[in-house]
């Protein structure tokens, strides 16, 4: 299906913005910009990836999806492998603890048309950590060689890793860890900047992630507190890393990948760019979902994060998820959008905001 083309103000804004933009190669592995989308659960299905690579992300990765499922051939896990063919730079993240089950995942979510096939072992929710995925893969260096090694034989594309600094404040391994990735054939190493223990607290070490960039033997990209354009610009302007991906910035600010390009902060997006892009979220996400209830939980979420910061949001959030159906939400986010016009948000970023993390 033809996208929902977007008015000529807006698209000449993404246009300019997007020309800024340098493409890069990590490993093998091109992007058309040095900006990602993380990996977040139950969030970066491919219409929420497709949206945000017509927004400005180089590249995206897909929530995290277990081998079990795919392996117990899971109608639902098979359903999140999907890639749309109208995606350019993506990768499948894959969970999961043992290397032979992941393999045979692996081989078949190749079969889907990623660029590359990424590991989570980062994730630090309990449900993965005990059964030996995720962050609890980093607390086992000397067992990673055969399960990468393992893995990397079964696929014909790149194998990449997410991983944290570390398990905890008295296990931060993350060197140890990308020289094993390294040695077993990795294409490149996504680190967050907490331990497993940090869950999604406190800060991001980034004295730590630039340590390691500065003598790191893959391509790094940095992960951690980049909610706003401006801290986007600024670790880009000093950074030892080649890359650099974002996960809970573009909830509320999905422009951020074109803003962090605006240099001299010319361009603004307003209430009326967020009805636009929303209209062609909501194309999106009709095309990938049959079941109007998925369609409406889907967007409805993303509809009240990018409200944030925005005047009156919380009244429109509670008229949004009062209501259980889908055009409804939509005509109550027309008019929403609409009567704010030409403003501008102002996101307060002191206020929580997903301190339980999806990624």
């Amino acid at each position: 299906m033809q996208k929902m083309k977007f008015s000529k103000n807006l698209q000449d804004k993404i246009d300019i913005l997007k020309n800024r933009q340098t493409p890069i190669k990590l490993g093998s592995v091109a992007f058309s910009s040095p900006l990602l989308l993380a990996p977040m659960a139950s969030i970066c299905n491919w219409p929420f990836r497709l949206l945000m690579e017509d927004l400005g992300a180089g590249g995206t990765v897909s929530e995290l999806i277990s081998c079990h499922g795919i392996n117990y051939d899971n109608k639902k896990t098979h359903e999140m492998l999907r890639v749309d063919p109208r995606e350019k730079n993506v990768g499948i993240q894959l969970f999961g603890e043992d290397p032979k089950a992941m393999a045979l995942a692996a081989k078949i979510a190749e079969g889907h048309g990623p660029k590359f096939i990424d590991i989570n072992m980062g994730c630090p929710v309990k449900k993965v950590v005990t059964k030996g995925g995720g962050s609890a893969l980093l607390k086992n260096p000397q067992g990673l060689s055969e399960f990468l090694t393992t893995i990397k034989e079964a696929i014909s594309i790149p194998l990449t890793i997410k991983i944290r600094t570390g398990w905890d404040q008295d296990q931060v391994n993350a060197d140890e860890i990308i020289k094993v990735a390294h040695d077993s054939g990795v294409e490149f190493v996504a680190i967050h900047g907490r331990t497993r223990a940090q869950q999604y607290t406190g800060q991001a070490n980034w004295n730590y992630i630039e340590e390691l960039a500065a003598n790191c033997p893959l391509p790094l990209i940095g992960n951690g507190d980049l909610h706003q354009a401006h801290q986007v610009k600024e670790r880009l302007s000093k950074t030892l890393c080649q890359a650099l991906m974002l996960a809970r910035g573009p909830l509320r600010n999905p422009f951020i990948f074109l803003e962090a390009a605006d240099v001299d902060n010319h361009f603004n997006f307003t209430a009326s760019d967020y009805w636009e892009i929303t209209q062609r979220l909501y194309q999106y996400i009709c095309e990938g979902f049959q079941d109007e209830r998925h369609r409406l939980v889907q967007i409805r979420k993303l509809i009240v994060w990018f409200t944030g910061g925005f005047p009156h949001a919380t009244q429109f959030r509670g008229h949004a998820f009062t209501s259980q159906n889908l055009d409804e939400v939509m005509r109550l986010t027309e008019d929403y959008f609409l009567s704010l016009n030409q403003i501008s948000k102002r996101i307060n970023h002191d206020e929580a905001f997903m301190t339980s993390g999806h990624g």
